[in-house]
């Protein structure tokens, strides 16, 4: 009797020093304050030549990497400052709305320096179902809406106003037509659920028994999240949706719904519902897990998981995303002047014509 006694105790000992090592409030919760580097290298999908390998051993990772971080310690390189201007419309690298301007480098760029590694072993991807560790099917014509919504942001930028072409509305109309993010109504990657950026990382949790919010660093989002509260009426939607919480045991879960029809999660509409859920693993890591559903965008739900670096020395520094919105009055100008350039030359293009219809005469 006493020794099956002591083998339970020798089993639930690191389970209960878990328990109490980590941090909570005065409530018992767990507290998940402090800030965090949610820049992993960990690739949201995983590459299909992976299959349904779903973790590795680190050194495995490190193979695996290698040629990635080679490829991003190039682009950090210092630039040449002897070298010479780049050709008419720019260097290339970045097309879209940059127009082909590019970057000198990748000093901008912050994709973070760590792999997401849980129970001692590097996850191949941030989703972890389907199997496969990629987004399920999307649904006949979100590609299509997802076009019309950033037509702004991914335009083919020629220098001429080739949207005339087209019948209808163009990317560049006017304000309500520029891209949301381009208009900083929304983060450049997802706030939620939250996904890695290129850049703008850092997010800040501050923790009641009433309420948690988290800061976040891309477009200095602010998401408060009521705990044990109802949602509101779901005619007030918001661009974050409206977002509640409730303990289950540890882990604290957050649902959240009545988005826009329009969310900083690529292809989701008014229909999204995210559960995340954050928990301590036994070496203290905050862990982010969550589940999206969207049943008029992908055929399935599909689920991710990856590690929030704590960073509890670091601050996050106000992310000033327009800066009084110059741009969008230069752009806006800019396209006026192109389209006036293009209704020139057709003009003369259709007086030419004429002269040469007569003189055939």
């Amino acid at each position: 009797m006493f020794l099956r006694l002591f083998v339970v105790l020798l089993t639930l000992a690191p389970i209960s020093s878990f328990a109490n090592d980590i941090k909570r409030l005065p409530s018992g919760k767990p507290d998940f304050s402090g800030v965090y580097d949610t820049g992993a290298l960990t690739l949201e999908e995983r590459p299909e030549i992976l299959g349904e390998l779903e973790s590795v051993y680190p050194w495995v990772a490190d193979a695996l990497f290698w040629a990635r971080n080679t490829m991003y310690d190039s682009m950090n390189e210092a630039s040449d400052p002897n070298r010479e201007a780049p050709p008419k419309g720019g260097a290339g690298g970045n097309a879209g709305g940059a127009g082909n301007v590019g970057g000198y480098n990748a000093f901008y760029i912050d994709i973070g320096t760590y792999t997401s590694e849980v129970d001692g072993m590097v996850r191949t991807s941030i989703i972890y179902d389907p199997p496969n560790g990629r987004r399920p099917e999307a649904l006949p014509g979100m590609e299509a809406r997802m076009g019309d919504i950033y037509a702004s942001f991914i335009y083919d930028n020629t220098g001429t106003a080739t949207w005339l072409e087209k019948e209808g509305p163009g990317p560049f109309d006017g304000p309500e037509t520029l891209a949301p993010s381009e208009r900083c109504l929304i983060s450049f990657a997802s706030t939620v659920p939250t996904l890695p950026s290129l850049y703008n990382n850092y997010k800040r949790i501050v923790q009641t028994d009433d309420h948690i919010m988290i800061l976040q660093e891309m477009v200095h989002d602010a998401r408060v999240i009521r705990i044990d509260s109802k949602h509101a009426d779901p005619s007030n939607r918001k661009w974050l949706g409206d977002s509640i919480a409730y303990w289950e045991g540890d882990k604290l879960i957050v649902e959240t719904k009545n988005f826009k029809n329009i969310s900083g999660l690529g292809g989701a509409d008014e229909n999204l519902h995210v559960v995340e859920r954050f928990s301590y693993d036994e070496d203290g890591q905050l862990i982010y897990d969550f589940t999206v559903a969207d049943e008029t965008v992908w055929k399935a739900p599909w689920s991710g998981l990856y590690v929030w670096q704590e960073k509890n020395e670091s601050k996050v520094y106000e992310y000033a995303c327009h800066e009084g919105h110059y741009a969008m009055g230069n752009i806006l100008r800019g396209a006026r002047l192109l389209e006036k350039e293009w209704r020139e030359k057709e003009a003369l293009i259709a007086e030419e014509t004429v002269e040469a219809g007569s003189a055939g005469l």
